[in-house]
């Protein structure tokens, strides 16, 4: 039986994507194969293909590559607004595929949003990109470890404007779909879900802030009121530590640093970013294009593979689950 392959994309060209395109498929250690929707050039020795089933036969001897063309050559470590257009095609493709089932996933490399801003991009990232492709109202990205799973309820938004739009309704919808994701893709009957306070610890019962009383807790009781289980809202400075990871599934936060810093300091190799709330599965590694190191051969393709690994994972269960 042929197996349905993941979708790769290119990412930014002068990143370190290419490269450790070329290191995870040399490992070849992967459950399903991939296809990479990127320009050959980018990848020695690989085979072009011209449909994404034609992968599975290809990828036990070389890098199958669907062909998105660049518009200019590419010197590493030197981002290009004018091949802006094909790193956002090649996602559209990705995603495409993986809508109408010719692909089992899509798998992001890195993409330097302020270089793309430069070829008209208008998302403040690929999260929103894929919400936009798939027509889904509210994507929700989680960071996704064998240490820590983590949510932030505000994304890609200054601070200040994280602060001002948080409301109890984001809230709420954020840890419905959360949830739904938790016990579908991930298979947990009964996922916990700590929230984090707004304020340092928690707002001292209104002592530094009353967002928590105000806004966090109605939330929380609208969460309960429908059986899902959330905890909180906790102290963000000690809600990491070992033994209180222990005592949930997942730790959402209510701004973007509150918890990614916390994974990425936990397992910056082994995070992997799972964009819940699609139609469709999407991972992508857990660091940014490393213009500083592209092109030298010291770039790790652990996250990557570590992203791989998860799509291959939660589109096998996703294969059962519609048996």
């Amino acid at each position: 039986m042929t197996i349905t392959p993941l979708a790769l994309t290119m990412g930014d060209p002068a990143g370190i994507g290419p490269e450790i395109t070329l290191a995870a498929w040399q490992l070849r250690r992967h459950a399903r194969p991939f296809v990479v929707l990127g320009d050959p050039q980018l990848y020695p020795g690989c085979q072009i293909v011209e449909r994404a089933a034609d992968a599975a036969s290809v990828f036990p001897r070389a890098l199958p590559v669907l062909p998105v063309k660049l518009a200019e050559p590419v010197t590493r470590g030197t981002p290009n607004s004018a091949n802006g257009h094909a790193v956002m095609h090649s996602i559209e493709i990705a995603t495409r595929l993986t809508q109408s089932g010719e692909t089992a996933a899509v798998v992001t490399n890195p993409i330097s949003k302020a270089t793309l801003y430069g070829a008209g991009f208008k998302y403040p990232g690929h999260t929103e990109f894929l919400a936009a492709l798939t027509d889904t109202h509210l994507p929700v990205m989680m960071l996704a470890s064998p240490l820590l799973r983590v949510v932030p309820i505000t994304i890609h938004v200054a601070l200040s404007e994280a602060i001002r739009t948080l409301t109890s309704e984001i809230i709420i919808d954020t840890c419905r779909i959360t949830h739904a994701a938790l016990r579908r893709d991930f298979g947990i009957a009964n996922p916990r879900i700590a929230l984090a306070g707004l304020n340092p610890h928690a707002g001292e019962q209104g002592a530094m802030g009353d967002e928590e009383a105000r806004i966090i807790l109605p939330a929380m009781q609208v969460l309960a009121d429908q059986g899902i289980t959330v905890l909180g809202p906790y102290p963000a400075d000690t809600m990491f530590t070992p033994r209180a990871r222990r005592g949930y599934d997942v730790a959402m936060g209510m701004y973007h640093d509150q918890v990614l810093i916390p994974i990425k300091t936990l397992d910056m190799d082994g995070g992997v970013n799972v964009t819940l709330g699609l139609p469709i599965i999407r991972t992508s590694p857990d660091h940014g294009t490393a213009f500083d190191i592209a092109g030298k051969g010291i770039a790790d393709p652990s996250s990557l593979i570590a992203a791989l690994d998860l799509a291959a994972d939660l589109a096998a269960r996703k294969d059962t689950l519609e048996c």
